[in-house]
């Protein structure tokens, strides 16, 4: 049994997803030591995984760019994921009395939103999978920006209604592929960090967009919203195009330890004693060096210039076919873990997104009464109780994995990322609080109160489900989130048909004491994942059912 009683199995030599990360705590440190390691405090963290010598490897970029790359496409997710579906919330009465719609339709206009983001996961995925993440990126906000322009002149409902479908366009990429960029650019003992950055946008930053959106709407009219978007979206794409390169990188499996089943450290230190000596060595008259070991010769290619780094489309990604890339989200819930993850965070969000649609219908009418702007501000709860997670996960993530792993004999297990599932408890009590304090027509500071406990437990939950299944089950991690932004869309669409209806004959209190208790249920069943995960990542390896439907989802190298 390891560390926290997290179960082993003698089914295979080498658990994929299981790592020696941790040299402090190794009782057989020599088997790592030939591997590249980080650098200052970090330099006994062995990296996972290796990066290869090839200087146009993502993981070989430095700090900076990295950074730089994750902030462009952040504002991108604030605007198209985190903005645009809550865009109208705030002002939906006064979009309803202007044209003439029920607040069910105005629901609907962020349903269909959400509809079109489901619907084109798969689609994302996909194209994402087989050219990359650039052009995916890049086209998802040129729909954005194109919605937006169409939201500005809109003078009827349907014309509203086809802005929101077009705008629904660019949300999939934003919500899915964010956070697999994050697998893409760091190393498993720095993900931590960048993923409570993409949760805090993805969820936190929609609260403080309606604090905003509210008087806005009450001032300027419900237009100016999408002006602002107009301005927003433009200049991100255009740094998107001009400072973000292709993330995607087909790097030699061997480099892979974290997804390996069979450990192949050997091969790997004797690549890198190969490195050192043809680095200190004489150096080729193209100024080119290899790869070179028992198995094969490399030529490492030259660093490409900005010029080369701004094209849309770099080449192919995955040795598979669009439609069985197109069939992989799908496929990859026959992993039960996965689907765990899938349906753990999708519901727990849909709980909360839920409360965004009745916040006008239960606040703008009495004893409350407030305007688009006074239910704007109800969003400072849950935004604060956002920063305040985010700041202290983001704080806590990172090193708590590293000591788990030290007191584990230096090696890593995803598992212990599902620690922070015990605090994500908060969401179940915020939201059964905020119902019953909301039909009993209570101090709107408290139930804003509330609101920002519900969304401090559901950001405790999404950093540790969403790094977990990364580190898991990495090689599928873009198919993962788009399963579950899939999943998640759809559902925030049925709840847009019924959930106004609900509050209004059930009251608040039935409907969020049902949501609380769904999530405390759905957060049970992580004791389930965090004892057995390690024997069913074996037990997956060894019949992985995606290999068995002939689906990779990575090209062999």
């Amino acid at each position: 049994m390891g560390f926290l009683g997290v179960l082993e199995t003698k089914s295979l030599p080498h658990v994929p997803a299981t790592v020696h990360l941790n040299e402090l705590g190794a009782e057989n440190h020599h088997v790592t030591q030939g591997l590249k390691h980080g650098t200052g405090k970090n330099s006994h963290i062995v990296l996972v995984p290796q990066p290869s010598e090839d200087p146009n490897d993502p993981l070989n970029w430095s700090y900076w760019k990295k950074l730089r790359i994750v902030l462009i496409v952040s504002l991108g997710a604030c605007l198209y994921a985190s903005t645009f579906g809550p865009l109208l919330v705030a002002g939906a009465y006064q979009i309803s009395q202007e044209l003439g719609v029920t607040f069910t339709d105005v629901s609907l206009l962020a349903g269909y939103q959400l509809l079109v983001a489901g619907s084109t996961g798969a689609l994302v995925s996909a194209l994402s999978r087989k050219w990359g993440k650039r052009p995916v990126f890049v086209f998802s906000a040129l729909f954005g920006l194109i919605g937006s322009i169409v939201g500005s002149v809109a003078t009827s409902y349907s014309t509203l209604m086809g802005a929101r479908v077009i705008q629904g366009f660019s949300t999939a990429a934003y919500e899915s592929l964010t956070i697999a960029l994050v697998g893409d650019l760091f190393f498993v003992h720095e993900r931590g960090l960048y993923i409570t950055i993409s949760q805090f946008v993805l969820a936190s930053v929609s609260n403080f967009s309606s604090v905003l959106t509210g008087p806005i709407t009450s001032n300027l009219g419900w237009r100016y919203l999408f002006y602002l978007c107009v301005v927003i979206g433009g200049v991100q794409t255009l740094l998107l195009f001009l400072f973000c390169p292709e993330t995607q990188f087909n790097r030699d499996h061997r480099y892979e330890i974290d997804e390996s089943i069979g450990e192949n450290l050997e091969d790997l230190a004797e690549i890198e004693k190969q490195h050192m000596v043809t680095s200190t060595g004489p150096v080729g008259a193209k100024n080119e060096r290899s790869e070179a070991t028992h198995m094969e010769a490399r030529v490492i290619p030259k660093k490409k210039t900005i010029v080369q780094e701004l094209a849309l489309v770099t080449g192919t990604y995955s040795s598979e076919n669009v439609v069985q890339l197109f069939i992989a989200p799908f496929a990859c819930c026959s992993n039960l873990v996965v689907l765990w993850a899938v349906v753990q965070s999708g519901t727990i969000t849909a709980t909360y997104v839920a409360m965004s649609y009745v916040l006008a219908q239960i606040f703008a009418f009495p004893p409350y009464s407030l305007s688009a702007a006074g239910v704007g501000n109800l969003f400072l709860g849950p935004f604060l109780g956002g920063v305040i997670a985010s700041l202290v996960f983001g704080w806590i993530n990172d090193p708590l994995i590293k000591w788990c792993s030290r007191k584990n004999n230096g090696v890593y297990e995803p598992e212990y990322r599902l620690l922070l599932m015990v605090p994500a408890l908060v969401a179940g009590i915020g939201l059964m609080a905020f119902g019953k304090l909301a039909q009993d027509g209570a101090s709107i500071y408290v139930t804003a109160t509330m609101h920002g406990f519900v969304i401090f437990g559901i950001t405790a939950a999404t950093i540790s489900v969403c790094p977990y299944a990364l580190d898991a089950y990495r090689d599928m991690s873009s198919e993962i989130f788009v399963a579950g932004i899939i999943y998640k869309n759809f559902l925030f669409y049925g709840f847009s048909y019924f959930v106004n209806n609900w509050t209004a004959t059930a009251g608040p209190t039935t409907v969020f004491y049902v949501f609380g208790g769904v999530v405390f249920g759905l957060m049970a069943t992580t004791l389930l994942v965090f004892f057995f995960g390690k024997k069913y990542r074996a037990l997956w390896a060894r019949n992985n059912l995606m290999e068995k439907m002939h689906i990779r989802t990575h090209a062999e190298i």
